[in-house]
């Protein structure tokens, strides 16, 4: 039998949407989760479905029912790794392009933890759960170079600090439209949600701190070819900033808007190139580099200067 949860709403809750309320009394769900919940009738008052527009009033008994979350089965696949560096502790891979690092809905498979499954076994750390083993940090699908598997909770743990202290050397290889006049320049300008749409970042205002260290490599035609250093690791941060800075990068179909590639791309050209860090164990430094893609190489070679 199906177990509902009660709430009754208090006297300051009286004349308060119903959606709305039950995003403070279910916490860390999303909107879209909740507002599932009200078509498939999970929400009652008084033992009767309502709507989520649904006024409530004080002394209102709310019942609601949350489905049970069943994860999928992440299964080890034989998937070839490009291992840049491994110990018992860690793993650093080049991850090619169109892979997506952890399994997310829409991709439960072919992942590159699905890979690292199969390659490490049972040695990957646990602590982001059954989805992310050994995952402490990711890059984006389109996005490849060098990225770093945890192989137990120590290393991870370690990892993570210095990623959370900014220690880690983080410089990526881009090519960005138009021509970047100065050799080098900062951008600091903190990146968050974009307010009018949740599914991309921007530069905003309440954003966490930002900061990328842009050097110029080569002046082409119509496009700079640059290194990007991270002293911090937000979400999109390199494609935000430097479409904030009116230089997106050439083949981002997210925030290069207006801009037409006349190469055939598959995504943006961003490169994880460079990947330092204190060994968990033996605090070494180790500094890892993941060669240019061939795409990425041919096209610095046909590119007008």
């Amino acid at each position: 039998m199906e177990q509902f949860n009660t709430y009754t709403v208090s006297e300051e809750e009286d004349g308060e949407r119903l959606d709305k309320l039950l995003t403070f009394v279910v916490q860390g769900r999303s909107r879209s989760f909740l507002q599932k919940l009200f078509k498939e009738q999970r929400v009652l008052v008084f033992g009767k479905p309502v709507k989520a527009s649904y006024r409530v009033g004080s002394g209102d008994v709310i019942c609601f029912s949350i489905p049970e979350k069943i994860l999928p089965d992440i299964l080890p696949e034989d998937i070839p790794l490009d291992i840049l560096y491994e110990d018992e502790d860690v793993l650093v891979v080049n991850k090619p392009k169109n892979m997506v690092v952890h399994p997310a809905p829409g991709h439960y498979s072919g992942t590159l933890v699905n890979a690292v499954m199969y390659h490490c076994g049972s040695s990957l750390s646990g602590i982001n759960g059954v989805l992310r083993p050994g995952i402490v940090h990711r890059i984006d699908k389109d996005t490849t170079g060098s990225v770093i598997i945890c192989k137990n909770d120590n290393a991870h743990q370690s990892i993570a600090e210095q990623l959370k202290e900014h220690s880690i050397a983080r410089r990526y290889r881009a090519i960005v439209y138009g021509t970047i006049r100065e050799d080098d320049l900062t951008i600091n300008a903190p990146v968050g949600r974009d307010p009018k749409d949740r599914k991309k970042m921007a530069v905003t205002p309440d954003g966490k701190s930002a900061v990328t260290h842009v050097h110029v490599l080569q002046r082409y035609r119509d496009y700079t070819y640059v290194e990007c250093r991270l002293e911090t690791g937000r979400t999109h941060q390199i494609r935000v900033h430097m479409a904030y800075i009116h230089h997106p990068l050439l083949g981002d179909e997210t925030y290069a808007t207006g801009r037409t590639s006349p190469f055939h791309l598959e995504g943006q050209c961003l490169h994880a190139m460079i990947l330092g860090f204190r060994h968990p164990v033996t605090g070494q430094y180790i500094e890892t580099t993941a060669p240019l893609p061939s795409y990425f190489e041919r096209l610095l070679e046909i590119m007008p200067l």
